[in-house]
């Protein structure tokens, strides 16, 4: 390394968000960047350990230290051909991922001062398109077709590695846009989707062969390949079967987060149509990553009033024992949709939607307490019978997602990403997709 000792005089230093005001007044990403010098700062802190644990905890074996030393001497050239060996899509990583590599830096569990790999990574790639280092390549075929079913991170990780391999890839799409879970499911404001379209036009040029508004039913699938890619996700989200259910103003999370998405590609929706917390008292139920979208997305869209509920119990801040490396750290996060503004609330159990002229106006929800089990698996849920009545004109459902289940395929059929694991990270989804490339690369080159 340039300088193994910068992380004793050079402190983690992030680059932060826009200030609220300025960014809840429109759907620009959040997140700013360092300039070079600082960005290279950064890297420097790397200590470049003898057991980098940043290797193990990332689905994709990202090498950060060998990336960030490239990054620090200048060499970022160098630095994106490391990352690009391991990391098909830094540019979304780089924004959306929870770093699971900062997680086990050394740094982080000695100091809790982690490099800051992911806006290294995302400082990396970024530079590698602003100079004309990402440029199409063309690459020798083989003779052999293959089919991606699904154009989320998953598929566009499959499709990529298989082209680079000599197949020739066609990857099917259901709906209007490509790109799955990164165009329809994230906000602008954490993944632009300029982002994903100038990705896509690499691809294209390569000369993979993208099909929007394909429907393919798994069960049969288009004829004329050799093999296929399932990369589905899973696009059945967890319901909440309680009274009322049936009312006005009840959405599933992923419908109000694919309409926006849609509105700032240019559709319009019908007035009856449109899902728009403007001038209403928005609720979440679900306390993850989805539920903290509708947040940013609620106060964006200028709802009167957020709030989200969570059944478990508040996670402790900064540290948590009972989650020691190298368990994932559970403990409590706090989005750049969090500080725009809302009430947060946990060990709530939603029991009864309550209407008005057909449309929701509140919830009942009932307090209740974790028991920890005597056999030490799972707590338990404990009701108090203390109630009260939430005030809700919009209700979003963010409560996770069920494991799709497939039938039984042929053996020149593959499933990857959500479809195959249920509801991950995007790392993980490209981490999926590159094995599924390398498993339909040995399957047909055996034949």
């Amino acid at each position: 390394m340039g300088n193994p000792k910068a992380f004793l005089s050079v402190p983690r230093q992030e680059a932060g968000y826009r200030p609220v005001h300025e960014r809840i007044a429109d759907f620009s990403e959040v997140e700013q960047t360092l300039n070079t010098s600082d960005r290279k700062l950064q890297a420097s802190r790397c200590m470049d350990c003898g057991v980098p644990f940043c290797h193990w905890a990332c689905p994709l074996g990202n090498r950060p230290p060998e990336f960030q030393d490239a990054m620090y001497k200048g060499k970022w050239e160098t630095a994106y051909k490391i990352l690009s060996r391991t990391n098909d899509f830094p540019e979304f990583t780089g924004r959306i991922c929870p770093a699971l590599c900062e997680k086990s830096c050394v740094l982080k569990l000695t100091m809790d001062a982690p490099v800051t790999i992911r806006e290294d990574e995302a400082a990396v790639v970024e530079a590698a398109f602003r100079e004309g280092y990402i440029r199409p390549r063309r690459y020798e075929r083989n003779g052999k077709k293959v089919a991606v079913i699904g154009s989320g991170p998953a598929g566009l990780a499959a499709a990529n590695q298989l082209n680079r391999r000599g197949y020739e890839v066609t990857v099917f799409e259901k709906l209007e846009y490509v790109g799955g879970l990164l165009r329809f499911g994230i906000p602008n404001f954490k993944l632009s989707k300029s982002v994903i379209d100038r990705r896509i036009a690499v691809m294209e040029a390569e000369g993979i062969v993208f099909k929007v508004n394909a429907d393919i039913d798994v069960t049969r699938l288009p004829e004329g390949f050799s093999a296929y890619c399932i990369c589905t996700g899973t696009p059945q989200a967890r319901d909440l079967d309680i009274p009322g259910r049936e009312l006005k103003g009840i959405h599933f999370a992923m419908e109000m987060l694919a309409q926006q998405n849609r509105v700032l590609a240019g559709q319009t929706f019908a007035k009856e149509e449109r899902i728009t917390a403007k001038g209403k008292h928005v609720l979440v139920i679900g306390g993850g990553d989805t539920g903290s979208d509708c947040i940013g997305t609620s106060n964006r869209q200028q709802a009167l009033s957020v709030t989200q509920i969570e059944i478990m119990p508040k996670p402790p801040m900064g540290c948590n024992p009972a989650t020691p490396w190298p368990q994932w750290p559970l403990v409590l996060k706090t989005s750049s949709s969090h500080e725009e503004g809302c009430e947060r609330r946990w060990c709530l159990s939603s029991t009864r939607f309550i209407g008005k002229n057909g449309r929701v106006c509140g919830v009942e929800v009932e307090e209740v307490e974790w028991i920890p089990s005597p056999d030490g698996g799972r707590p338990v849920m404990k009701p108090t019978g203390k109630k009260e009545i939430l005030k809700a004109d919009l209700v979003l459902l963010a409560m996770g997602f069920l494991k799709p289940r497939h039938p039984e395929f042929p053996e020149n059929v593959f499933v990857a990403g959500d479809a195959a694991t249920g509801a991950s990270l995007v790392v993980r989804c490209i981490a999926g997709g590159r094995q599924a490339a390398a498993d339909i690369d040995a399957y047909l080159s055996a034949k």
